[in-house]
């Protein structure tokens, strides 16, 4: 198997989003905006929809030169399920549905923002 999801990504680099991503269609084009992280990297992009997202695992994305031998691995079962999944989106989606608000791809789970809310009316700040 080629090392499609191994190679770094770098700033200004175009990707393709190997996947759905919310807002984003598999396929899309985009550019890599940031890199952050040492042993756990995430890739911030601006895909060409217009969509910003943050946070994004490098199995997510593939490089531009890469997209064609992606698609050809991937019809050729070449590619394991494990690539294609990211266990921060498993985690989201068990976090229950107590409501919050979702930031870039993260829920913020209603009470934090309930608690985060009685902290500043106890120092008198209105939110």
């Amino acid at each position: 198997m080629s090392d499609i999801f191994t190679k770094v990504l770098t700033k200004q680099q175009e990707v393709v989003a190997a996947t759905n991503l919310k807002g984003v269609p598999e396929g899309t084009s985009g550019k890599v905006m940031l890199s952050n992280g040492l042993d756990w990297v995430r890739y911030w992009v601006k895909f060409e929809n217009g969509v910003e997202m943050g946070s994004l695992h490098r199995n997510k994305l593939v490089s531009a030169e890469d997209w064609g031998l992606y698609l050809e691995e991937r019809e050729h079962g070449a590619l394991p399920l494990e690539e294609t999944s990211d266990s921060a989106d498993e985690e989201s989606s068990t976090t229950g549905s107590g409501g919050g608000v979702e930031v870039n791809g993260v829920l913020i789970p209603q009470l934090l923002l309930d608690r985060s809310q009685a902290a500043l009316e106890r120092f008198g700040v209105s939110g």
